[in-house]
């Protein structure tokens, strides 16, 4: 269980320090994900939205990096002990780091591609998918919040069926014969993949929580 693997790593300063950079991590990718959402949706003005996304972004960046070097100094300061959780702690930290790339990408479609979605075989889909990741995302938060099991593996199923999902909607793309534009394809495919990355990164952080270490990077 998740508090079981960090509870070494809980008593000391820096590492209880690192564990809140973390939290603020998942707080300001959570935020990015919805506010790039706004953007595809045309609820908010690309222009309005880019700077502080980006800002954001280069936070959630400062923080990998001191969580980094909190773990490294932890780990000069007691060589040998508590190497494995650190290692974990830094990995889902960059977990993090990732979704924070993929909220970006998400943004930068809405951004670039400017028209209506016309589909509803793509859109409607996509659309679930948005508002299940937005799911995983409570779900993720509250279990790291709780050391929760429970919710990290419900965190976990729910992010294997978002995937499963956008590799339907990849594979329907690639077959569909009927007249869709070259552009809006793009757009949802490239939405397929955004999202599904977004889901497999915060499979690997429920993994952590659940006490799943050895498979971290294989959400």
């Amino acid at each position: 269980m998740f508090k079981q693997i960090f509870s070494a790593l809980m008593g000391s300063d820096i590492l209880d320090d690192a564990f809140s950079e973390f939290s603020q991590m998942i707080d300001h990718a959570e935020w990015m994900f919805k506010r790039a959402n706004e953007v595809l949706r045309h609820e908010t003005p690309a222009s309005e939205a880019k700077e502080e996304i980006y800002t954001t972004d280069q936070s959630i960046n400062r923080l990998i990096r001191s969580i980094r070097r909190k773990i490294i100094s932890h780990l000069t300061i007691n060589p040998g002990m508590d190497v494995a959780a650190s290692m974990a702690l830094m990995s889902i930290a960059k977990d993090a780091e990732r979704i924070g790339d993929y909220c970006k990408n998400v943004f930068e479609v809405g951004e670039f591609y400017r028209e209506k979605f016309n589909v509803p075989r793509y859109h409607e889909p996509l659309e679930d998918i948005r508002a299940d990741t937005e799911e995983v995302f409570r779900l993720v938060k509250a279990a790291f919040k709780d050391s929760d099991s429970k919710k990290a593996g419900n965190a976990k199923q729910a992010a294997g069926k978002i995937r499963t999902k956008c590799d339907m909607i990849t594979e329907q793309l690639l077959l569909d014969v009927a007249s869709i534009s070259t552009h809006e394809a793009v757009a949802y495919s490239l939405l397929a993949r955004h999202y599904k990355r977004v889901a497999a990164h915060l499979a690997n952080i429920a993994s952590a929580v659940g006490g799943n270490i050895e498979d971290l990077d294989f959400a």
